[in-house]
């Protein structure tokens, strides 16, 4: 029996994904979390133009057949066939060039003690591309850079950010200080390869410390907008209750979206005892159960947090290429 499904893998990134014979190619792309430049959805922009590199394609426009070497709009496009594409315009995980701009500062407040949701609006927000899990720095006059985990979806109107600052905290709080609603600030973006192009093939494992939590909200908000069915297991380890800033929202998402489970870790409940090290939210994750050879991990928080974490993955079965977190990149082990 015919499959009711293509593949379709485009170039050079290598992304690929499943569409539906019957459906357009910019939905099946949109659905699997694919960016893919468009402004409309009739032909006209022509942004989401691409090369027919191997297959056979329908154009539902004209219902010509699109044959290898054509070229063709994905949304006015099915596929008869398993198709190979040539469109530059989508990168691969990680690949987006940093630039710098001039952001406004819409809102700082504060979320808790010492958490503040910040929200920046960029200039020409669609022409910048970003992948969900990515990060930003900001930039202030006489200051090294401050690099901030995005917490908002890559199709968020606006960037979010959440910053911990207190005295002991000296360069973040100097970042705060700086903001104000209304003000303007220098970031450069995007950065960071632990992050998600399309929609993975496995379930996923989430694992946040503190203010981590960031870069599992842009990953959740950014696959609830897509079809991503597989289970979602978020680990939220904090020291004390009060650090557990969006507790509430993390119990809404199990709430509302059924792949999603929430499992906070704190340091303070009753009959816990963090020692250190994060050796109590390691051990959580240990004993969920999951198959270690079916699952997908990124991980957020401190460097000894992050390699606790995938030391004790690797020994339980999980492969290192599945295992993602910014802490690989910034602070590689000799």
């Amino acid at each position: 029996m015919a499959s009711d499904h293509r593949r379709v893998v485009l170039y050079p990134s290598g992304i690929a994904f499943n569409a539906a014979r019957e459906g357009d190619l910019l939905s099946a792309a949109a659905s699997a979390g694919i960016e893919v430049p468009a402004a409309c959805r009739n032909g006209v922009c022509e942004l989401c133009e691409a090369r027919l590199v191997a297959g056979l394609a329908l154009n539902t426009r004209n219902q010509q057949t699109v044959e290898a070497g054509g070229q063709l709009m994905l949304c006015r496009t099915t596929a008869l066939t398993d198709l190979d594409l040539e469109i530059s315009a989508v990168m691969a995980t990680g690949n987006n060039q940093p630039g710098n701009y001039l952001a406004k500062v819409v809102d700082v407040r504060s979320i808790s003690h010492d958490v503040y949701r910040v929200e920046l609006q960029l200039p020409r927000r669609r022409q910048l591309s970003f992948h969900a899990g990515q990060y930003l720095s900001i930039k202030l006059p006489d200051a090294e850079p401050c690099y901030f985990s995005i917490a908002s979806s890559p199709s968020a109107r606006n960037i979010e950010l959440h910053i911990q600052a207190t005295p002991e905290w000296v360069s973040a709080q100097k970042v705060i200080d700086a903001l104000t609603s209304g003000g303007e600030v220098t970031v450069e973006l995007p950065h960071g390869k632990a992050c998600l192009a399309s929609t993975p093939e496995k379930p996923l494992l989430l694992v946040a410390a503190g203010t981590g939590f960031a870069q599992m909200k842009s990953l959740v908000d950014y696959l609830r907008e897509t079809s991503y069915k597989h289970p979602v297991k978020l680990y939220w380890g904090v020291r004390r209750h009060e650090d557990m800033y969006l507790r509430s929202l993390a119990r809404q998402w199990q709430e509302e979206w059924p792949p999603f489970t929430f499992l906070p870790v704190v340091g303070d409940d009753e009959d816990s005892d963090w020692r250190g090290h994060h050796d109590q939210l390691v051990h959580a994750v240990l004993a969920s159960g999951m198959d270690w050879n079916n699952v997908e991990v990124h991980a957020s928080g401190s460097p000894t947090m992050v390699y606790t974490l995938m030391d004790a993955l690797v020994e339980a079965g999980l492969p290192e290429g599945a295992f993602f977190s910014d802490v690989l990149e910034y602070a590689p082990r000799a």
